[in-house]
């Protein structure tokens, strides 16, 4: 009988916990799944390229400031607890994320608009920061030894569950809303999150505390200095730092490339209807998802690390390969242009700028900046070659050349004629070449592109899965909380969160549509190198091993 209330207690406290994790992901992924339309809403001030990676730069802000919650929610754990520290969180996120729904968009209030989205997604950041580390050790410490990978692999579903039901919800405004979505119908969801955050604080309301930590506390053995104990002695540093760049550096840049990648590769490079991007993701997730607990029981079985660390190298190893495989079964028709007819830009490298501007200012007039922006904004890959100082611009689409135009010194009314020329040269040589505007949806094969997202997504599972057991048993019960959640956050928050943001760059500045793939690939890389060599396997450790020395 005690038994069976006991594992009562469990089942409850993992399904109140990841429940209300689910709600609190769903609630900071609806910007993400909604990048396009917000750069549209809130920084329509710029030109349309620049819009979007500010879009893009707003949600990475949101995972910049996730160290300093964890630093600060971390340290409120420690101090007084796991379940009211994350009760908090909670209401600082659903209450930051109804706002975006009703907020102004900047034809209403002008600059004041992406100022007070960019406050918005901060406060999201900090409250996420403390969000996971919360969980994670308030199951582990409920959890039963043996199962403590079982149990935090609930956790793991989480953020992918989250990410799932903001689709699903997506999905079901735009039916609702029609043509309406993208003027009003896309806060919809955001009004939601209210509903969903009521159901969350009651849930977390009636759980109780940890047994560890009371355990600790009755016998003042509690971090008096959270803070001090775990970043300011060398000892506890040192395996902060291996756990940032030996698991969760390389656990990030997997995981966003695997769920969000994917998702702006197929919408922007390959020109997937958003749609049906959506439906695509959200299958790939359903099947991919049961991975997450499959792979947290066999890190209790054979352990964590090694199932971490063949997850990084597995993605390194087969990045090129599976979107190279998306783009030839989700865009046929791209796909084969490329081969057929491959696209070249003939310039002189002096001519050419970075083209990211900051403030929606610059004018980039060479030849060369015109050429590379009528091929970025359609999603083409190309090579590039050099031609002599001065010479105009060049795009070679197969075997037909299009003279690009030099923008420098022509009166703004006649820069707008010969731009439109330019654009419908370009555009006529491409439709010649077969380039597809957009993919076909009657040429995608939906059960390839569904698996190869599937692939991705079960590599996610694999560094993810175990990393919330790792994390908790690395670090001594005293300080957990602070200790786990600031190499967690920084390696999600800044080394997973700027992916997007830092591949998109490197893809506009090279041309090749893969160049962006690099950056996960080499962090999961040194990730594999750095944990195999320097971290330990925890999955036989007692939590209260570091307590005991």
């Amino acid at each position: 009988m005690e038994n069976t209330t006991l594992q009562t207690q469990e089942r409850s406290v993992i399904f109140a916990s990841s429940l209300g994790t689910v709600f609190e992901w769903y609630d900071f992924y609806l910007y993400g799944s909604l990048a396009a339309i917000i750069s549209k809403q809130f920084f329509s001030g710029v030109n349309e390229t620049t819009a979007f990676i500010f879009a893009l730069m707003a949600f990475a802000a949101g995972f910049a400031v996730r160290p300093f919650g964890a630093i600060f929610f971390g340290r409120l754990g420690d101090l007084i607890g796991r379940k009211y520290t994350f009760l908090v969180t909670i209401l600082i996120m659903g209450l930051s994320t109804a706002l975006v729904g009703i907020l102004p968009n900047y034809e209403t209030i002008g600059v004041a608009a992406p100022i007070i989205l960019v406050a918005l997604r901060l406060l999201q950041g900090l409250a996420l920061g403390g969000e996971y580390g919360g969980a994670a050790t308030y199951v582990a410490e409920h959890a039963p030894m043996g199962k403590r990978g079982l149990y935090t692999s609930w956790i793991q579903t989480t953020a992918t569950m989250g990410l799932f039901l903001s689709l699903l919800v997506i999905l079901a405004a735009r039916q609702f809303t029609g043509e309406n979505f993208d003027k009003w119908g896309w806060r919809i969801p955001f009004w939601i999150s209210i509903l969903l955050l009521i159901v969350s604080v009651y849930i977390r309301s009636k759980l109780h505390e940890s047994p560890i930590f009371l355990k600790m506390k009755a016998q003042g053995k509690n971090s008096k200095a959270p803070l001090t104990e775990a970043f300011g002695r060398w000892g506890n540093l040192k395996i902060v730092l291996l756990a940032l760049f030996g698991a969760t550096a390389g656990q990030a840049v997997v995981w966003y490339t695997g769920q969000f990648y994917a998702l702006f590769f197929l919408t922007k490079t390959l020109g997937v209807e958003d749609k049906t991007a959506n439906l695509l993701i959200a299958s790939g997730l359903l099947l991919g998802t049961p991975f997450f607990i499959f792979f947290g029981w066999l890190s209790d079985k054979i352990g964590r690390k090694k199932i971490i660390l063949a997850g990084c190298a597995l993605a390194a190893l087969s990045y090129f390969p599976l979107f190279e495989a998306l783009t030839k079964f989700a865009n046929p028709g791209i796909f084969e242009a490329q081969h057929s007819s491959p696209v070249s830009i003939l310039a002189d490298a002096n001519a050419c700028s970075f083209q990211f501007d900051p403030v929606g200012k610059a004018k980039f007039l060479s030849s060369c900046d015109i050429a590379k922006s009528a091929l970025a904004k359609r999603g083409i890959n190309y090579n590039n070659e050099s031609l002599p100082s001065g010479s105009v611009s060049q795009i070679r689409i197969g075997s037909t050349i299009v003279n690009s135009i030099e923008g420098a010194g022509v009166s703004a009314a006649d820069l707008k004629l010969k731009m439109k020329d330019f654009d419908k040269q370009v555009s006529d040589a491409l439709k010649s070449a077969g380039y597809p505007a957009k993919a076909d949806p009657d040429r995608i094969n939906y059960p390839i592109v569904i698996l190869i997202l599937t692939l991705l997504v079960i590599l996610v599972t694999m560094v993810y899965g175990p990393i919330a057991a790792y994390l908790v048993e690395l670090f001594p019960t005293r300080i957990r909380y602070t200790s786990m959640s600031l190499p967690y956050h920084i390696g999600n928050g800044w080394f997973g969160g700027f992916l997007p943001t830092v591949a998109f760059a490197m893809v506009a500045a090279s041309g090749n549509i893969y160049q962006g793939l690099w950056y996960p690939i080499a962090i999961a890389a040194a990730t594999f190198v750095i944990g195999f060599l320097f971290l330990p396997e925890t999955n036989k450790w007692d939590l209260n091993h570091h307590d005991e020395k």
